[in-house]
């Protein structure tokens, strides 16, 4: 890959997905009593408690990283998996699991992505997922869960906490009872061996160390 690929400013090409018509945004299930409110429930009154999955078409987890010391390049992982357990009375009893494929990456340039899934990066022949797992999870307020897990990229383990803000609970058209979740933390990607890089001939580097991780998640309950 000649490093002009990386000068090539795009976005991550999507394919829609079929949606239903939208439910009336007010409605809202609440979990104990089963029946559609007028009212939404707020992040503080609402009881997560339960085994919830998340939707990968109505999930993302994107990326940003410096590029040329100017501007950023963004991309996600199109392909993810992950479920955890809620204890609302306990929340420290509660835990996740996130998966994703590291062949799945999309920054919208198809030679770049082509590099990043190389081994100058994530060599995902030899480590086909990066995975979270969950080793602490605090509630911070009613709205805010504080999730600390251990993240394994290749053949590195490291520790990361992210605060994720609880940003509703409501039934879709379909029965399903969703609930909502946002948040971004930011990593050295050289602390798991992802050091590729280019000197620029005005000074500093091609690709930034700091990695910027965003998090819109729609999960489902199961249980």
């Amino acid at each position: 890959m000649g490093l002009f690929d990386w000068f090539r400013k795009s976005t991550p090409e999507h394919t829609p997905a079929a949606t239903a018509p939208a439910a009336p945004s007010t409605d809202v299930l609440t979990a104990e009593r089963g029946t559609v409110e007028e009212t939404p429930v707020s992040p503080a009154a609402a009881d997560l408690s339960g085994t919830w999955s998340i939707d990968p078409g109505h999930s993302s987890l994107g990326f940003s990283a410096r590029h040329a010391m100017v501007t950023n390049v963004r991309g996600q992982f199109d392909e993810l998996e992950g479920t955890g357990v809620v204890d609302a009375a306990n929340p420290s009893a509660s835990h996740a699991t996130v998966v994703l494929q590291a062949a799945s990456i999309n920054t919208g340039v198809a030679d770049r992505d082509a590099h990043l899934r190389s081994a100058d990066f994530f060599d995902v022949e030899t480590y086909p997922e990066l995975r979270f797992v969950s080793t602490a999870v605090e509630l911070v307020d009613g709205g805010t869960w504080r999730v600390t897990g251990d993240l394994t990229i290749k053949d590195v383990t490291r520790p990361v906490t992210v605060d994720l803000d609880f940003t509703g609970l409501a039934q879709d058209p379909f029965g399903n009872l969703r609930a909502g979740f946002e948040g971004q933390t930011t990593i050295n990607r050289k602390d798991w061996g992802l050091e590729w890089n280019a000197a620029l001939e005005t000074g500093g580097v091609l690709v930034g160390e700091k990695v910027k991780l965003s998090f819109d998640i729609s999960a489902i309950r199961s249980s």
